[in-house]
């Protein structure tokens, strides 16, 4: 294989993953702006035209090559982008941002994952239901199986994450570049026809429609913020496939098959005012509408299965870095450590994504919806970049002023736009961010008051061993390992004490295990395991911190094996180990630590929590749990 071999590869399978959502724009945005049934409708001219194709290319350099591209791939998390990737960068900025101004940010950041949740519950739903509408334009008495038939391709497509996308996901490249390569096509027939919409390029068009007419260019940005949608996958995916990868699929493929098909239903347009109805489909020829409807539902499903791993993604960092309980997550393939599927977050999506689709039962009745989620996170993304490249680089305050200025000027009109579709839809995904936000915050904060009031019961570890060396007849020795999992090495495993107090037995070999998820990525071998001997000797009693990064599987046994027998004072016989486990039982107290209903949310979220054994991959048959209670 050659050496550009490798490289191509990589952009192919960036192609079928990162672009999905951004790539399926061009079906709904245009005819999204000049939809008549809009409650503030941009009137259908050749003025209006150019500008608003305009202000879609432009749109689109500023937002997606200058923001995400040349920008934000630039600051990563060992590898990681999105908006986690930044929330950590701040959480270790240290001294260089106040302690206040520092949660503030994270809270705000916080937030924007939240809504990344609205983002994969409207994905799916609007991307489907405007490529199979396209059955209307083949035959417009098909008009009344358009939902029938998305909410049967939705349901499929959720029924098939728990298989994993290894298999499926070799095709997915391929299919997503027949399809930039059809769109670019045919939006070049349609220049074709009307060449002079190429002036649309000059943003001349764009700031005299915006300056000139802002009472309706204003409202317009609510529906050409559509054509970005998708712009935070391609950071978030950074960690998969690599700046270079992306940057290049996006500037070589993605961006010129885009800005063409745009023009190309511009110029449609400019043809027949009429074609407003759905000038994506009627860019191509009669007989080819139909197999193009089944391509742009393929690449709809692509898209959607794109942000439903990323909220897969999202919610398994979160839980790792102490936002959401910790969930039950399979692995679905052997090579790929970022291949997960969460049955949790699958089903409630699958739920909420049909709940969409019934009650929405268009793509245009959810745009609004949609450009709202885009808009907020962008926002958010655009703030914490200039932030973190403040305290990362140095960046003199005058340039990143400036810089922000412009690009936060064009994110803030585009909330406020979507902002006036409140009641059209955009209330949804502020809805949904804020309840995910809220269970986030609330399972932060009542995790601490948890952990804070564990760490009373548990007392000290030191002082603790001290006393079963100074009571070794009240206590049997019995041979073997047992494994205590414990938060920290300062604090007694309750599941430990226990043993000794009620059972009076000890084992031979003691071994307690802190897991510490480290706020990055991933941990190298050799900086995995510290193993402390806790200044008693040899007395078998050892306390291990095993430290994973936030897209690790947290695989205790396997990292266990990797200990030399004289750090650990002596074989430990992990085949034969036992491992203790200590379960918290939860009441709601009258102590003023949380309001009520957030003590009950807590309560009811942690429920939630996966089965410890299960997800440190500890033998069932040698683990045992040891309760005790806890009042919040």
């Amino acid at each position: 294989m050659t050496a550009d071999g490798p490289r191509l590869a990589v952009v192919v399978g960036a192609l079928g993953v990162v672009f999905g959502d951004i790539g399926t724009s061009p079906i709904y945005t245009l005819q999204t702006v000049f939809n008549p049934e809009d409650p503030h409708p941009v009137p259908v001219s050749t003025a209006n035209v150019y500008g608003v194709v305009s202000l879609i290319f432009w749109s689109v350099m500023i937002v997606v090559t200058v923001t995400y591209v040349l920008l934000a791939l630039r600051v990563d998390n060992d590898g990681e982008g999105g908006i986690m990737a930044l929330i950590t960068l701040l959480r270790r900025a240290g001294k260089k941002i106040e302690p206040r101004k520092a949660a503030f940010l994270a809270a705000v950041g916080l937030f924007g994952a939240a809504l990344f949740f609205g983002d994969s519950m409207i994905t799916p739903a609007i991307s489907v239901l405007s490529a199979v509408e396209g059955l209307k334009v083949v035959q417009p008495s098909l008009g009344s199986l358009v939902v029938p038939i998305t909410a049967g391709i939705i349901i499929a497509l959720f029924l098939a994450q728990r298989r994993g996308t290894a298999a499926v996901g070799k095709i997915f490249g391929p299919i997503t570049i027949t399809w930039f390569l059809v769109i670019g096509g045919l939006g070049l027939s349609g220049i074709a026809q009307h060449p002079a919409i190429l002036w649309a390029l000059s943003p001349t068009y764009a700031v005299g429609f915006l300056a000139g007419h802002f009472d309706i260019a204003f409202f317009a940005l609510a529906a050409i913020v559509l054509a970005v949608t998708g712009a935070e996958a391609l950071y978030a995916d950074m960690g998969h496939f690599g700046r270079q990868a992306i940057a290049r699929g996006w500037l070589l493929l993605v961006l010129p098959a885009c800005v063409l098909s745009y023009l190309g239903q511009g110029a449609l347009i400019l043809e027949d005012h009429a074609n407003i109805s759905s000038p994506f489909f009627l860019l191509a020829p009669a007989w080819s509408r139909l197999p193009l409807v089944l391509l742009a539902t393929a690449a709809t499903v692509i898209a959607s299965q794109a942000v439903i791993t990323g909220a897969y993604s999202v919610t398994s960092q979160a839980a790792q870095l102490g936002y959401l309980p910790r969930l039950r997550i399979i692995h679905t393939s052997d090579s790929s450590i970022g291949q997960i599927y969460v049955p949790w977050i699958n089903w409630m999506l699958l739920l909420s994504v049909l709940t969409l689709v019934f009650a929405f039962r268009s793509s245009a009745a959810l745009a609004y919806a949609f450009g709202m989620a885009v808009t907020g996170t962008i926002t958010i993304t655009t703030t914490l970049f200039f932030v973190v490249a403040r305290t990362r680089w140095n960046t003199p305050l005058w340039l990143l002023g400036a810089g922000a200025a412009v690009l936060l000027t064009v994110d803030l009109l585009f909330v406020a736009a979507n902002l006036t579709k409140l009641v059209h839809g955009a209330w949804l995904p502020l809805l949904i961010g804020l309840v995910a936000f809220t269970v986030m915050k609330t399972w932060q904060t009542g995790r601490d008051i948890v952990t804070a009031q564990r760490r009373r019961m548990e007392g000290s570890l030191r002082d603790f061993i001290a006393e079963m060396q100074e009571n070794t007849a009240a206590t049997v020795c019995v041979p073997g390992t047992a494994v205590f999992l414990n938060r920290n090495k300062e604090a007694a495993p309750l599941a430990l004490r226990a043993n000794v107090e009620h059972n009076h037995v000890r084992h031979e070999h003691i071994l307690i295990i802190s897991i510490r998820f480290e706020p990055v990525p991933r941990i190298a071998d050799e900086e995995r395991m510290e193993v402390d001997g806790l200044g008693f000797g040899d007395d078998g009693i050892v306390h291990v911190t095993a430290r994973f990064g936030y897209a690790e599987t947290p695989a205790l046994i396997p990292a266990l094996r990797g200990l030399d027998d004289q750090d650990t004072e002596g074989h430990l016989g992990l085949d034969r180990a036992s491992f203790y486990l200590s379960k918290i039982d939860l009441r709601r107290g009258d102590a003023p630590t949380m309001a009520a209903w957030r003590k009950r949310l807590f309560i009811a979220t942690s429920y939630l929590t996966a089965d410890a054994a299960e997800h440190f991959g500890l033998p069932r048959n040698r683990t045992v749990i040891m309760g005790s209670h806890i009042e919040i």
